[in-house]
């Protein structure tokens, strides 16, 4: 029998996501380190105002 498991039929969201990743690339390490960084301006900005 060759049945396959559900889960190689319906890959997961973070096995889509890492293979997306690796296909993009550069594009993708770009939009995360603008997205950490925003992330961070938020966060020291807050910081700032409520000292």
């Amino acid at each position: 029998m060759n049945k396959s498991s559900p889960e190689e039929l319906h890959p997961s969201y973070v096995k889509l996501a890492m293979r997306n990743m690796l296909q993009k690339g550069s594009k993708s390490l770009k939009h995360f380190a603008l997205s950490t960084l925003g992330i961070l301006v938020i966060l020291l900005g807050l910081a700032y105002l409520t000292r």
